[in-house]
């Protein structure tokens, strides 16, 4: 071997590793100073000629892409702050990511060497490289402001003296390293929740400790526990709340009746779904004198038991909302309030928040009243046996009963075309639903329909929220409003380049075009092969819906007010709604916004973890039903197009999984990006966005959630 090899050799292994993170470091420790080499040798504990001269390349490299100023011979200072911005990191699957930063067009791509032991979520400092011709912009994660958690379920890998937790989500790109002391007694392959105690600088992986084991992956409940924990949703409540809220005094007494309006004399129901344990909302319904209608809108009174300053208000505050899994709800309150107390079950009296209306004929509201209120539910239907009166089957149902169901589904079907035609969009999103036997395991699956019953309780409920939302804004006093911006005209653009090779189109011109032509879409869609992915494109081009003070309108339902009112026993924002609304109707003053606006941001952020949750829950348990049919052949849709393979949703039962571009024999594929679409480079194949297909199960992997197919080709 020559000299010059062996030279070259010698400075590859006496290379310094991640050298410039080391001295970026170095820089923003001593931001304001200027600082040479030898005093970065000697920060650095670096003490020979060749380390001394990677420094000094180093230097020139980071000046180079102006990340450094040479403010004098040899002496290099930070670049100003003007390159620096923070951002949420969103890590990719392959472990890249991108910060999104409020004050910046366009996300900052972020190369996996350039994380910084960021993660997902995190609220992070960026530095951007200077933008160059026909690149895309990049960025360096300089300091981890806020880490978005520390939790992480995964899968012991179990050595002689150590282990590694190999997390489950795709997104946390390294392993947790568990010494010997911080096991706890885990065993070899559990499915554990392991928590980041360090991340030494040197170390490529983090130190934690396992706090929690769940058991043995595949074990039905061991799995639905991880989908909440990681999310970091509880699925049981502390004993000292359980305690609280079982010594409630429950007894409605004189002396709370007299303070509201008796309304246990009028006709009331309640109708939910079958399964439903919590009856949050109910119905009253009179005819008045002049011949109109006297509609109650009767909600559990959930303030009335849960006081501000207790255990049970933290963790109902903490929670935010109930999380609804495909084979149990997660409740926000314990047991005893949400399916006994609270709950507005036949046949026994209950204490209310109610909007009464008095309505004519043609479903417009001529007078409303808002206050607390003491009721007696004479029936309780079910949204089918609530349908089938609708319907004319009215045997062995009162007449009094089947007259207000009947008039209540006629009014509500007036105002629920008003509110069509004044711009609401009608999103009648497909709903999977699952047959489980006695051990929760999958056996059939359904698509939930939305019928006229569904309906009338749902223009009821947005009319009481509309109208509470309305009282209160007239009044001009801080409120909690549940808001939803117009859609990003850029998600509109991209939703059009798509539908487009179906053959359908919207107009974005206007306000009202664009709202008009999403209804179009949505009513040509339903029922075909394309329906659900089209629905679910559309839903993705909206704007996220949120609670907030600041009342900016409802887009979707096409309100200039609307609020959550009218389900306390699941969700936060209705409790703090209720109260407002008294305080208000008590005369007092308005409250500070900033209080109410912290707990907005946080009950929007539960709301949106627990979505996330049950559509996890809705994907494990699809996976399951899958793993009995793998011999079965399906008809598909394309559902999605990437360089590395295709989605295909199951037209039968919604079931999604990916047939992965190696495994199509049939050619060479190619990924074009702008056909959304697979291209054959022999015969020009083309598998594209929207195609029917054929696939059988190839591999079902429950802990992962994820389905891959085999493509059926002709």
């Amino acid at each position: 071997m020559s000299r010059r090899k062996r030279r070259i050799l010698k400075s590859k292994r006496n290379k310094i590793n991640n050298l410039d993170r080391k001295i970026l470091d170095i820089f923003n420790k001593n931001s304001n100073r200027s600082l040479n080499y030898k005093q970065i040798a000697a920060k650095l504990e670096i003490t020979d000629a060749n380390g001394r001269n990677q420094i000094v390349k180093e230097l020139q490299r980071l000046k180079g892409q102006n990340r450094l100023d040479e403010v004098d011979r040899g002496k290099f200072i930070l670049v100003p702050l003007s390159h620096y911005h923070e951002g949420i990191v969103e890590v990719t699957s392959r472990g890249n990511a991108y910060v999104i930063c409020e004050d910046l067009e366009h996300d900052i791509y972020i190369p996996s060497r350039n994380l910084n032991k960021a993660l997902h979520n995190d609220y992070v400092k960026v530095y951007i490289y200077k933008r160059q011709k026909n690149k895309k912009q990049e960025g360096d994660i300089v300091e981890i402001i806020e880490r978005e958690k520390s939790e992480f379920v995964g899968v012991l890998q179990k050595n002689k003296n150590f282990g590694f937790v190999v997390p489950d989500d795709p997104k946390m790109y390294v392993d947790i390293f568990i010494s010997p002391e911080e096991l706890n007694d885990a065993k070899d392959g559990d499915k554990v929740l392991a928590t980041i105690t360090d991340w030494p600088k040197n170390s490529k992986n983090p130190f934690g400790r396992i706090t929690q084991v769940l058991g043995r992956p595949g074990d039905h409940d061991t799995e639905i526990h991880s989908i909440l924990l990681e999310y970091g949703l509880p699925y049981s409540f502390p004993e000292e709340v359980e305690a609280y809220a079982s010594k409630i005094p429950i007894e409605i007494t004189k002396e709370e009746i007299a303070k509201r309006r008796d309304m246990r004399k009028d006709l009331t129901f309640t109708i939910d779904p079958k399964d439903a344990k919590d009856f949050d909302d109910a119905l009253s319904f009179k005819v008045l004198k002049n011949g109109n209608f006297e509609i109650g809108v009767h909600i559990a009174d959930v303030s009335h038991y849960v006081k501000e300053n207790t255990v049970l208000e933290d963790e109902a505050y903490d929670r935010a909302t109930s999380v609804y899994l495909v084979d149990r709800v997660v409740p926000m309150l314990p047991e005893i309030l949400s399916n006994n107390v609270c709950s507005l079950r036949p046949n026994e009296e209950k204490l209310t928040f109610s909007v009464v209306f008095e309505m004519n004929d043609k479903g417009h509201v001529v007078k409303p009243w808002f206050g607390r209120t003491v009721t007696f539910s004479d029936q309780r239907f079910t949204y089918e046996e609530a349908q089938e009166i609708i319907e004319g089957n009215t045997d062995g149902v009162k007449s009094s009963l089947v007259k207000a169901i009947t008039t209540l589904d006629g009014l509500a079907k007036k105002i629920r075309k008003r509110r069509m035609q004044n711009g609401a969009i009608s999103f009648d999103k497909t709903e999977v639903k699952f047959n489980l036997d006695d051990k929760a395991n999958p056996i059939g699956v359904y698509i939930k329909e939305s019928k006229d019953a569904n309906k009338l309780i749902e223009e009821f409920m947005l009319l009481a929220n509309r109208r509470v939302a309305e009282f209160i804004s007239k009044k001009k006093k801080t409120f909690v409003y549940r808001v939803h911006d117009e859609p990003n005209i850029d998600k509109l653009a991209l939703l059009q380049g798509i539908i487009t090779k179906f053959g359908y189109s919207i107009n974005t011109n206007t306000r009202e075009s664009t709202s008009e032509s999403l209804n179009k879409l949505l009513e040509e869609v339903h029922g075909k092969a394309e329906s659900n992915m089209i629905e679910t494109l559309t839903i993705r081009s909206m704007s996220k819906a949120i609670y907030t003070t600041d009342n900016i309108g409802h887009y979707g339902l096409a309100f200039d007010h609307y609020t959550h009112f009218t389900s306390p026993i699941r969700r936060y924002p209705d409790v703090m709604a209720h109260r407002l609304l008294q305080l208000y109707l008590d005369g007092r003053p308005s409250v500070k916004a900033e209080k109410y606006e912290e707990k907005c941001s946080h009950s929007s952020e539960k709301e949106f973890l627990a979505s996330k949750a049950e559509r996890d829950s809705i994907k494990y348990m699809q996976i399951k039903y899958m793993q009995d049919h793998e011999d079965q052949e399906f008809e598909g849709v394309i559902s999605g197009v990437t360089e590395w393979g295709i989605y295909v949703e199951i037209i039968e039962n919604k079931c999604e999984g990916m047939v992965r571009i190696k495994d199509i024999q049939s050619d060479y594929f190619i990924f074009d990006e702008k056909q959304y679409a697979l291209i054959g480079q022999a015969d020009k194949r083309m598998y594209q966005l929207g195609d029917q297909v054929t696939v059988t199960v190839k591999n079902t992997d429950l802990e992962r959630k994820h389905l891959d197919f085999n493509l059926i080709e002709d």
